[in-house]
């Protein structure tokens, strides 16, 4: 065989090699399934950033609406000091007013940290609702993965039982046997036919012989009869 026709089978064994790997429905299960766990990895790390930030922000939030409230109780405080004598009324106003804008920003920043927790948490609930459907389908996936496995073992082992007797019939095999056995009942039906023919080429004096020899049917009957009543043969 010459070298390029070496080449060309080799290169045919690779090709096939190959189309079966990537025609294999375990490994492709089996691939699929570990893309779907890296993806459901991922979507979990996601899950837990986006939870996390939702509840930073809602923390955040909390924490502007107490200052926001301790803001307007140190106006209060202020006004009531006033009243007092305690502190100079025009500076109790200034000091007041300036609780007073801290109070509002405070109330402000603590809507919209509210706001932006509200949407992180919405995020986190539609990424929770993928997550749960990603790890039931692997779930599902890796139960037919054990079904396709069992029928995969199954097939390989029927395909190579088939190989097995396409090859002993394409040896002729099969055929070599029904042929012996053919063979076997014509010796048989010959061996027959020749003892037929022997009995067949008997001479007249064997025969004679023969007959001669022969007792007649009655003859063992009629000498015990004669035994029995006395009389001698």
């Amino acid at each position: 065989m010459g070298i390029f026709q070496r080449i060309f089978r080799v290169g045919q064994a690779e090709v096939h090699a190959a189309i079966d790997k990537l025609e294999d429905p375990i490994r492709l299960t089996e691939q699929g399934i570990r893309d779907l766990k890296k993806d459901l990895s991922n979507a979990m790390t996601s899950l837990a950033e986006v939870k996390g930030q939702g509840i930073r922000l809602r923390k955040q939030a909390s924490d502007s609406k107490k200052a926001a409230e301790d803001y307007e109780r140190k106006a209060m405080a202020l006004l009531q000091r006033a009243q007092k004598d305690q502190i100079d009324t025009a500076e109790a106003d200034r000091l007041a007013g300036e609780a007073l804008a801290r109070k509002e920003e405070n109330v402000n920043r603590a809507a919209t940290l509210s706001e932006n927790a509200r949407k992180q948490e919405e995020m986190a609930a539609q990424l929770q609702t993928q997550v749960d459907k990603l790890k039931s389908s692997i779930a599902g996936y890796e139960n037919d993965l054990v079904t396709l496995r069992a029928r995969a073992r199954t097939a390989a082992a029927t395909k190579k039982i088939n190989k097995q007797l396409a090859k002993v019939d394409s040896n002729g095999t099969l055929a070599m046997l029904e042929r012996m056995k053919e063979r076997v009942e014509e010796d048989e039906s010959l061996s027959e036919a020749y003892g037929e023919v022997a009995d067949a080429s008997k001479s007249v004096d064997e025969e004679i012989d023969a007959a001669l020899q022969e007792k007649s049917p009655g003859a063992d009957k009629l000498a015990e009869l004669k035994s029995k009543m006395g009389i001698q043969a």
